[in-house]
This record gives structure tokens, C-alpha cells and sequence, in this order.
């Protein structure tokens, strides 16, 4: 793969990640509308079990949907006949999802009695229906990111999130209440599957020349890491409050976790598309062209840095804006946590190209034991600095994880993310982390100052000589919509 080349590939998953995100963002705005319309017309006491319901039963999804999700994608891409693949994991998600709604079923009056609320069996019932509409419309997300249809797979999710809400405010408002939001949640499910099924129609119980023993070699280590990094996550908020956090204490500390969103909504946009670029490189024999866009992507994650730091100084203003006075509190853990999310996308990023290198227990190896440390953090922590000590057991494990993620690709691909750019991704930290916390706004008037902050940060890069001259040109003909010109590609 020649430099113009990869200039090429990198602008087609950087516009792909673009439009990914910014559909899946969609889950931000959609989601505050949604809850502050159901907040009203359920209370507190109907939110709550529409809240308990769609938790358990999300966790279920996404737990499904981490055993096929990345395998599918990497074979996709390492192939040109997409079908047979599609096929048989289309029959695996069929499979594993009815067990998991009649699991759902059997379960849902157990676990109603642990949480001493009988209204909840029948609801978990009813969600139970959204299991397998989810993970076939997940399927088909994975094709379209599998065969570079990103664009595409941009607009099933941006039709899932839009249509949520329509349909969630439809039925409560014709009366049906928590079993009107919960049908909405399925409906959407639905309408996304059908609006994939417009771009890619596997067969839904066909046979397929594939064999499905070939997806477990990477389907049960990937799922396990895929666990663990979903227990980093979480297991400090469940951490604070077992270890004698008020419920004001999960309230802020969740808060500040939302804030934080925003770059595992990134991680979630951007890896799978560049698992697929990255399989269509290898899948043509083009390892050296893998490894270069592998490397530009650890280094996209560096530049976050900065980020994290203007984050950081603007804190107080960001939680203020968001939330209210009440939540200051947030603040510091918000402080902490952005560093911790930075080094969680690393993670990741670095996954994605070790499963493209064919290294799934790798994957695995560098993710198991976070959760156990994180365990061990919260235990000594939690008890002695309350919410932030949570936010740093949880940062410092997840920079642990990042620093073991880079060392295993590297050892993989002798690659690594460029000295020079994390250099001056820790020399601009200073500035940005000092600009944005001297800057002192409120109200709306943050929403001036982020922009210009973050364009301080880069022309600060810029300046340093970070970005090269096809670099500048790819990304103002990104912002012009035009394409590059021949001498441009030239240079590149």
C-alpha cells in the first residue's frame, strides 16, 4: 500500500467514524428528551421499573452481541463473498438469542423477588421480546461495517435512536405507560432491522457454506475481554455504593460516568470500522498497509490527550452547565475520569488490530486481570477518598491496560503509537488544561469557549509540526467536501 493510499483509507474511516458517531451520538440528545419526557409522565416510581427493565435486558443484549460482533466483522472483511458469513452468524444470533429471551422468562419472577418488586416480572417479559430484533438488527450493522458500507450502517442507528423516541412517546401517550415505553424500545429495534434490510438481506434461515466452528476460535476470548472491559466500566459505581456511598453519591458519580460518554461513543464508532478496513488489508495480503493505518490510529487516540485536559480544566463549568449547581461534586471525578476514558479507547483501538493480526487471546491476555485490580482498587480507595478514589482506581487501570494493549501490538506488529506525537501531546496538555481552566464562563457561553480551546489545541499541534502537508490538505478538503487533487495525492 502506497502513502497516497493510506492517506486514502485513513480519510474513508475517518469520514466513515464521522458519520458513525454522529449517528450513535444521536443517543445523547434522543436519550435527555426521552427522560425528561418519561420522568414527567411515569414519576419516579414508573421510571424506576422502566429503568430496571431495559438495564437488565441491554446488558443481556450487549452481552450477545460481544460474542459475534467483532469475529463477524473480521472475517467479512478478509473475504468478497459476504453471504455465506452472514448466514451462519445470522443462525448463531437466532440460536443464542431465543435462549436468552427463555432465560429472560424463567428468570423474570426470581429476579423480581431479589429486588423485591413483582411489578418487574412482567415487564422483563415483555422487553424479553426486543432480544432477538436487536441482535439481528446487529447483524446486520456488523455486515454493513464488514463490507465498508459505513455511511449506511451510519443511518440504521441514527433511524433506531429517532424512531425510540417517536415511538416511545406514542405509547405512553395513548395510555399504555411502562409497557408503552418498553414497546416503543422494541419498535425501534424493529424499524432499524427493516431499514438494514434495505442495504443487505443475509439469508435469515438458510444453510451456508461457512461453518460456524470457525467464529468460536475468536468468539470466546473476544467476549471475555469484551466482559471485562464492561465490568472496568461499571464496577465502580456498583464498588461506591457497596462500599457505603449514599444513593446522592451513585447519583453524582454516575453523572460525571456520562460526561465521559462521549469518547466510548467514539471507541464504539471507530473501532469496528477500523477492524474492517484493517481485514480488507490483510484479507489482500496487504499487512505493511495494515500497519500503517494501524499506527495512525494509535496515534489519533494521542492527539486525544489535550482533549482531556481542556475537559478537565473546564470541569466545574462543563457539570454546572449539564446538571446544576447540585452536581459540583461531579466535578473532580469528571477531572479524573476523561484521563481514564482516553486510555479505555486505546484499549480498544489496540484490540481491533490485534484481532485483525490474528492475535484474539492476545486480546484477552491484556484485558482479564483489569477488573480484578479495579476490585482490589476500590477496596483500598473507595473507604478513604469516596467518589474520587473510584475515579482513580478506574483510571489508573484502564492507563495499565492501554500501556499492556500498546506493548501487545507492538510485539505483534512492531508498531507503536510515534514518540514525537505523544510528546507533544503531553507538552500541549499544559497549556489546554490551563487555558480552560483559567477561562472562567458560565451558562452558554461554555459552548463558545470549548471551540475555541480546542482550536488553540490545534493549531498548537499544527505548529509543533504534527500534521503533515497531505495531512492539511485531506482534512480541509474534508471540511470543503471536495476531493484531493492529484498533486495533493502526490505528496501524500
Amino acid at each position: 500500500m502506497t502513502d497516497s493510499q493510506v492517506t486514502h483509507h485513513t480519510r474513508r474511516l475517518f469520514e466513515g467514524t464521522v458519520g458513525v458517531f454522529l449517528s450513535e451520538a444521536l443517543l445523547l440528545p434522543t436519550g435527555l428528551v426521552l427522560a425528561a419526557f418519561l420522568t414527567r409522565r411515569l414519576g419516579t416510581d414508573g421510571y424506576g421499573l422502566y429503568v430496571l427493565s431495559v438495564t437488565l435486558v441491554l446488558w443481556i443484549e450487549l452481552s450477545v452481541s460481544s460474542i459475534f460482533s467483532r469475529p463477524t466483522i473480521k472475517f467479512l472483511g478478509e473475504t468478497d463473498d459476504w453471504r455465506p458469513i452472514a448466514t451462519t452468524v445470522v443462525r448463531l444470533y437466532l440460536l443464542v438469542s431465543c435462549a436468552a429471551v427463555l432465560l429472560v422468562w424463567l428468570s423474570a419472577a426470581p429476579v423480581a423477588r431479589l429486588l423485591d418488586e413483582p411489578r418487574l416480572a412482567p415487564l422483563l417479559r415483555l422487553l424479553a421480546l426486543d432480544i432477538p430484533l436487536y441482535g439481528l438488527a446487529q447483524v446486520h450493522r456488523d455486515v454493513l461495517v464488514g463490507i465498508g458500507r459505513f455511511n449506511r450502517r451510519a443511518l440504521v442507528s441514527a433511524g433506531r435512536w429517532v424512531s425510540r423516541l417517536l415511538l416511545v412517546v406514542l405509547f405512553v401517550q395513548l395510555g399504555l405507560s411502562v409497557s408503552g415505553a418498553l414497546l416503543g424500545t422494541i419498535g425501534a429495534s424493529l424499524v432499524s432491522l427493516i431499514i438494514a434490510r434495505l442495504y443487505v438481506r443475509p439469508s435469515l434461515f438458510g444453510g451456508s457454506s461457512f461453518a460456524a466452528r470457525r467464529l468460536w476460535g475468536y468468539a470466546a476470548p473476544l467476549f471475555l475481554s469484551a466482559l471485562a472491559m464492561q465490568l472496568l466500566i461499571k464496577i465502580d459505581l456498583w464498588a461506591l455504593k457497596a462500599l457505603g456511598g449514599t444513593a446522592g453519591d451513585a447519583g453524582v458519580y454516575g453523572a460525571a460516568q456520562n460526561l465521559s460518554l462521549v469518547l466510548y461513543i467514539f471507541a464504539l464508532s471507530f473501532t469496528p470500522l477500523l477492524l474492517s478496513n484493517l481485514s480488507h488489508a490483510v484479507g489482500s495480503g496487504d499487512v505493511d498497509g495494515a500497519r500503517k493505518l494501524s499506527r495512525n490510529a494509535m496515534r489519533l487516540v494521542t492527539l486525544f490527550l489535550p482533549l482531556a485536559a481542556l475537559t478537565a480544566g473546564a470541569a466545574p463549568e462543563i457539570v454546572v452547565l449539564i446538571y446544576g449547581r447540585a452536581f459540583l461534586p461531579a466535578a473532580p471525578v469528571l477531572f479524573t475520569l476523561i484521563f481514564g476514558a482516553v486510555a479505555a479507547v486505546m484499549v480498544y483501538v489496540s484490540a481491533a488490530i490485534l484481532i485483525a493480526a490474528g492475535r484474539p487471546g492476545w486480546v484477552l491476555a491484556v484485558t482479564w486481570s483489569l477488573p480484578l485490580l479495579a476490585i482490589g482498587g476500590h477496596l483500598v480507595l473507595i473507604p478513604r477518598l469516596g467518589l474520587v478514589g473510584a475515579a482513580v482506581v478506574t483510571t489508573a487501570v484502564a492507563t495499565l491496560g492501554a500501556l499492556g494493549a500498546v506493548v501487545a501490538v507492538y510485539c505483534a506488529w512492531r508498531i507503536a503509537p510515534p514518540v514525537a506525537t505523544v510528546a507533544r501531546g503531553i507538552l500541549i496538555c499544559v497549556p489546554a488544561y490551563g487555558l480552560a481552566a483559567w477561562w472562567s464562563t458560565s451558562g452558554p457561553l461554555l459552548l463558545v469557549k470549548l471551540p475555541v480551546v480546542i482550536a488553540v489545541v490545534g493549531a498548537a499541534f499544527a505548529l509543533l509540526g504534527e500534521f503533515s502537508r497531505s495531512e492539511m490538505a485531506s482534512a480541509g478538503s474534508l471540511l470543503l467536501r471536495r476531493p484531493l487533487s492529484g498533486e495533493e495525492l502526490r505528496e501524500a
